[in-house]
């Protein structure tokens, strides 16, 4: 596996060192956030994406926000401003929130204990993940009786979503390190390509074997018996067990349904949240309608065409086979809470 890391602060110059997602499988690149701006540029532009990562981002953020304040002497109420817009600026993920609201009370001891808990956090992230896929490849061995697993994954779950290693990635990592893969089939992921961008990059870095696929392939593949379980990740868990996840994930849970095979939810605690009562009140991002009539830039669509471009969905609890974090596996039944998600 690759010693990169998606999220990195830098002291000497006291900035956020992003991998930058949006030139990958191309160039390896780094963006260095400096400011505000640049790090909401960064969130906005999925130049770093992914729930966990978004948690240690908001961190670091505000750490961030706090350097900006002393280097242009910002007063209070103006720092805090700018702290809430790092915090909202994607509004599915909880852990962007998460992030920022965790190390925000620690403002008045100074950049340095803030920095530290950024830090606690990166590393309780990873790892979380390591555990949560020990616990999900055992779930998933279980229920299956497969020796080896057929595994369809939707989007990017892998270290770039992540401070290190991955959630649903990280249990297709666990299984191939315990010889119990066989094939992953990567989702392309439109509008912005993250399957086939990111996560085949990832498997391809690690030696996996996986076919690429687009999404309108998903369901056929799932229903001809080519899939032994399906597993994607998550950005908000509600309190009934529905999980928001990139737009396509519900397809892929429907399929599973009809077919008979798992749907495995993987997620660090950090991700539920549980004052949101259930998945009609999360809020569903409206991007860019240009992303989807447009590819890469090239205009793929009339000149006149409006694009809509929901980057989220729900998948109810009911379509949900498990979901995993690193405290417990739960199987959702629709009546269900998941604070067994969560260390009390």
């Amino acid at each position: 596996m690759t010693d990169l890391r998606a999220v990195a602060w830098r002291t000497s110059d006291q900035s956020i060192v992003l991998l930058d997602q949006t030139r990958l499988p191309g160039r390896q690149e780094d963006f260095v956030a400096r400011d505000v701006d640049d790090l909401i540029d960064a969130i906005v532009r999925l130049v770093v994406r992914g729930a966990p990562a978004l948690g240690a981002v908001g961190a670091l953020g505000v750490a961030l926000a706090m350097t900006q304040a002393q280097r242009e002497g910002w007063d209070a109420d103006r720092l805090a401003s700018e702290v809430r817009r790092v915090r909202d600026a994607r509004p599915t993920a909880v852990n962007l929130a998460w992030g920022t609201d965790r190390v925000t009370p620690l403002m008045p001891q100074g950049i340095a204990a803030v920095l530290d808990e950024a830090a606690v956090i990166m590393a309780e992230d990873e790892a979380a993940n390591r555990e949560l896929s020990r616990l999900g490849a055992d779930w998933i061995l279980g229920r299956t009786g497969c020796d080896r697993v057929r595994v369809l994954t939707h989007c990017n779950t892998g270290f770039l979503a992540t401070t290190a290693w991955g959630t649903a990635l990280g249990i297709v990592r666990e299984l191939h390190a315990r010889g119990a893969l066989e094939l992953v089939y990567a989702d392309e992921t439109r509008p912005l390509l993250q399957g086939s961008r990111l996560t085949a990059w990832e498997l391809q870095q690690d030696g996996i074997d996986y076919l690429l696929q687009v999404d309108g392939a998903a369901a056929s593949t799932i229903l001809r018996g080519l899939v032994d379980v399906a597993i994607i990740g998550a950005d908000r868990i509600a309190r009934n067990g529905d999980t928001a996840n990139k737009i396509g994930s519900v397809g892929v849970a429907l399929a599973c349904a009809d077919a008979g095979i798992p749907f495995v939810v993987a997620a660090p605690s950090s991700t539920v949240d549980v004052t949101t009562p259930s998945g009609d009140d999360i809020h569903i991002e409206l991007r860019d309608g240009s992303e989807v009539t447009a590819l890469g830039g090239v205009v793929t669509a009339p000149a006149e065409a409006r694009g809509f471009n929901p980057a989220f969905d729900v998948t109810p609890a009911r379509l949900i086979s498990a979901i995993v974090s690193e405290c417990a596996v739960v199987e959702p039944d629709g009546q269900s809470s998941v604070e067994a998600l969560v260390r009390e």
